[in-house]
């Protein structure tokens, strides 16, 4: 690859004059920038296919990060955190609807089983299901605790941080080859089917959409988008194409911890909505129009900033 040491020298020139300002160098050298790191990189795919553990591989790789931070990154560093808010993030949902497709599958198709199992069984089902949403099989006249404002918000804050860890372990149980990512959803699906399943036969059905439908829509969007990246983190283990199997899953990690950072503050509203809508006593409607609009605003971003 002689013949390119002259390409990979003006790249290597133009970088450095670029330094932290490549917007100095002027319109046709920055054209010929972004020329020049294309020509590189694609030098770089020939170079490990046909020379891989010479050299000159490590010295393209070089050459075509530190060209990428000039072309790329340097240049939006300002604007980098706007942009991921407004669009990166709902860019990064919108790239794994399919992966969140069949995580859906996944955490509803179990819970519609043990559904219908605890209906049919309540005596069995209550064996099952942890002692703490086992309230949804006795008589109930109001969402209202009488929490208190203070009671209302540390129980807003357990919501949340439980929320996250089920999201977070979601995340990073993709690198069990989706295996582990599966187990958690088609668990929890399993548990709040059949806590759904208690509340109708005890004819708390309508009670139970007033405490859950205000924050749910919204938190099993969030928990969804975690097992959609866990799901495509295993796909790429699984099915790194051309890669290794440690770049392709280095790459989808770098997308999953954008989107758990993305997410957070979408379950920290979910976690809020519980506590001040869920457990205040609110009727049906109420908190299902709640839940609905805030599903509506999350997955239109996800339409309309993520295409």
């Amino acid at each position: 690859m002689s013949e390119r040491e002259a390409t990979w020298r003006e790249l290597e020139s133009l970088v450095a004059a670029a330094g932290r300002r490549p917007e100095d160098l002027g319109g046709s050298r920055i054209r010929r920038l972004g020329a020049l790191y294309r020509s590189v990189v694609a030098d770089l795919a020939v170079a490990r296919r046909r020379f891989a553990g010479d050299p000159v591989v490590r010295r393209l790789e070089g050459l075509a990060v530190e060209a990428r931070g000039v072309v790329y990154d340097r240049g939006l560093r300002r604007n980098s955190f706007v942009r991921f808010v407004t669009n990166r993030y709902w860019e990064l949902v919108h790239a794994r609807l399919g992966m969140i497709g069949l995580a859906a599958a996944v955490l509803f198709g179990p819970g519609l089983l043990t559904a219908a199992w605890a209906f049919g069984d309540p005596t069995a089902a209550e064996g099952v299901v942890p002692a703490g949403f086992l309230w949804v099989t006795e008589p109930q006249e109001s969402t209202d605790q009488g929490l208190g404002g203070l009671g209302i918000a540390a129980f807003s804050t357990y919501v949340l941080v439980n929320n996250i860890r089920v999201t977070l372990t979601a995340f990073a149980l993709g690198v069990t080859f989706g295996v582990g990512t599966g187990f958690i959803l088609a668990y929890n699906g399993a548990i709040l089917g059949a806590v759904a399943g208690l509340a109708i036969g005890a004819g708390n059905g309508e009670l139970l959409v007033a405490a859950t439908s205000g924050h749910g829509i919204l938190e099993f969007s969030c928990i969804l988008v975690g097992g959609g990246a866990g799901l495509a983190m295993g796909r790429a283990l699984l099915r790194p194409g051309t890669r290794t199997r440690g770049a392709a899953l280095a790459a989808e990690a770098k997308d999953a911890a954008l989107l758990a950072l993305g997410t957070a503050p979408w379950l920290a509203l979910a976690g809020f909505v519980e506590g001040y809508v869920g457990r205040t006593g609110l009727d049906a409607t109420t908190t299902l129009v709640v839940g609905v609009a805030t599903g509506l605003v999350y997955w239109g971003l996800v339409t309309g900033r993520g295409r």
